[in-house]
């Protein structure tokens, strides 16, 4: 089922109205879930990183050892080129994809040179700027290079973060801030984490265990150039309970507001207003 509506799907070198089918029952991606994807948006008219996200697809699809098979600045043009067919005001979800044919050796390893692609776009609301959402702890971690393919944005990643947020939900909370395995703050459940405390601001450094965001290295770059502190280091549950303000990174809704983590609560503040206020600066400008 899909997300949002008014869904276009490029596939097999063309564009096709609707949500297609693409992959076939013995799909090497569909029996043993050799999938990745990135996420790009488009809203007010621009697609911030368009580039960048179709670059890390590649990326991705290399650490699964998927055949990229489209380059950066091809896919760029596809996804411009049915961006084109929706109204200038409309919020689209960008959405390339890989996934494995055929199997190699023993069925397990995908084949080289065999590789799906399509590119989807859907449109999805952005969230008002007021959206906020709350925050608990979960009993699942974030896995390792050595356990899983943290190196890549892929599809059989999500069933860990689908259990982070199904346990959240249950206990009454948006949200789950989610360990590593030495049990320091990772990231939540969908997104990148960032804390403010007198005024500087902290983030979990990327130690390999979770997707270091494209969205998430634009803040701090935004915010550096606003001649804010950032510190990307070591963060502990007790940090996160101590600080003034806590937000979301994300490609989706770019900013979000937290306002509790376990009865803990923060006020939407100034630093996490003007991170969004300083990302639509950039946006724009970059357009």
């Amino acid at each position: 089922m899909a997300t949002g509506k008014n869904i276009r799907t490029w596939f097999e070198g063309c564009w096709h109205e609707g949500d297609v089918a693409v992959m076939r029952a013995a799909d090497h991606g569909a029996w043993l879930g050799t999938t990745v994807f990135d996420g790009a948006r488009f809203f007010e008219g621009i697609a911030p990183d368009l580039d960048r996200h179709c670059a890390r697809v590649n990326r991705s699809a290399e650490a699964l050892m998927i055949t990229p098979t489209v380059g950066t600045e091809e896919m760029v043009a596809i996804a411009r080129e049915g961006l084109a067919k929706y109204p200038k005001g409309a919020a689209v979800y960008i959405r390339p994809m890989y996934w494995a044919l055929d199997g190699g050796d023993l069925g397990i390893m995908p084949k080289p040179d065999a590789s799906g692609f399509a590119l989807c776009l859907e449109e999805i609301p952005m969230a008002p700027e007021a959206a906020a959402t709350t925050l608990t702890t979960t009993r699942f971690r974030r896995p390792v290079l050595e356990d899983a393919v943290t190196n890549a944005k892929a599809g059989c990643l999500y069933p860990n973060n689908a259990r982070m947020l199904a346990e959240a939900r249950a206990k009454g909370f948006g949200n789950a801030l989610v360990a590593d395995a030495l049990g320091n703050v990772a990231e939540t459940a969908t997104a990148n984490v960032f804390m403010v405390k007198d005024g500087e601001v902290f983030t979990p450094v990327g130690n390999g265990t979770f997707l270091a965001g494209i969205t998430r290295a634009r803040h701090i770059s935004n915010l550096a150039a606003d001649g804010v502190r950032v510190h990307e280091t070591v963060l502990s549950f007790d940090d996160f309970r101590a600080a003034d303000e806590v937000f979301l990174s994300g490609n989706m809704l770019k900013v979000t507001p937290v306002i509790e983590f376990d009865g803990t609560h923060y006020q939407h503040g100034p630093v996490t207003r003007r991170v969004r206020e300083l990302y639509w600066d950039w946006a724009h400008s970059a357009a």
